[in-house]
Parts: structure tokens; sequence; C-alpha cells
């Protein structure tokens, strides 16, 4: 059996969308403080930019990991269709009761992709740009519950921010 190169093909799309970090676990209090102006009961709104990578073995008949068309598709029905120009916490019923964190909006990306791709295995990474400073990068990993307990974002996400010194602990802030 002969091995073929693995090649990690992305495409990239915008949308916009608006929501307010709260978390029905938290009080209003705690709310506040863990996420700042970001808790403003009237919300906010970003530009995001996701990044969606398949992974897999060209196809030695039509030279590609996935068709580009079957991606966009998929990211259409996934992502514009479900969060642009939306309310994420009024408009999307996956953050009824879940803070709309980036964390959170890539975990909701990632399933809803599975869900439709007619290869989900080839689905590796869905990268969001929140900012031009923070993203968030989920590869669908699962981290066991050990000694200590974590809100369920921070076990599924990993957050890059440029800024490593932002005291408040949303990824929504600037930093």
């Amino acid at each position: 059996m002969s091995s073929r190169p693995q090649v990690y093909l992305t495409r990239k799309e915008c949308f916009s969308a608006c929501h307010r970090l709260h978390s029905p676990f938290l009080s209003e209090e705690v709310n506040r403080q863990v996420y700042g102006k970001c808790n403003n009961p009237n919300g906010h709104g970003h530009n995001y930019t996701v990044e969606v990578t398949v992974r897999g073995p060209v196809d030695s008949k039509t030279g590609m990991v996935m068709n580009i068309t079957d991606l966009k598709e998929y990211m259409e029905q996934a992502i514009m269709k479900k969060l642009d120009h939306l309310n994420l916490d009024k408009d999307v019923p996956y953050f009824k009761n879940l803070a709309s964190t980036t964390e959170n909006v890539a975990i909701f990306i990632w399933d809803s992709l599975k869900l439709i791709m007619d290869k989900p295995e080839l689905l590796y990474e869905i990268k969001i740009y929140e900012t031009d400073k923070n993203s968030v990068v989920y590869r669908g990993e699962k981290h066991s519950v050990g000694h200590h307990h974590h809100h369920e974002a921070v076990k599924h996400s990993r957050v890059t921010n440029s800024s490593e010194n932002s005291s408040n602990l949303s990824s929504d802030s600037d930093g």
C-alpha cells in the first residue's frame, strides 16, 4: 500500500454578529468582573474571520483533498446562514444557556460542519479571529475532567492573544 501526500486546505469567510458575554452560571457581579465591558446588557458586535481547515490525502484522480466549492458550501450552511448578521444570544438556540464566547462559537462551527460534511473526518481545524489581536483555534479535542473544574469552553479550545498582559479573562477583550 503506497502512502499519498497529506495536504491541509483552508478557506476563509467573514461574518458579523453581536452578542453579550454573560454566563447564566455566574452572578451579575461575577459576570461583570469576568467579562468587563463585553458584559454590557445591550451587547456589542464583531466582524469575525473564520478559517476552516481540512486535512487529507490528495486524491489521485482529482488532485484535491476536497473540492473547494464543497467546502465553500459547507461553510455557507454552517457559518453564514446560522451566524451572519444575527444576535448570537437571541437568534442562535445553541447559545441560549451558554456564553457566546469565541471559544464556544468555534465549537459550534465545528459541530455544525461535522453534521453536514460528506467526509467529516477531513475536518482538521477551526480558527476564528475575533479581533486583529485575538484568535481561537479548535481542533475537536476533548479534555478529560481532572481535579480542577473549569468552564467547558476553556477545556475545548485554545485562545491566542498577541497581548498576553490582558487583565480581562475574556478572549473577547482587545487586551
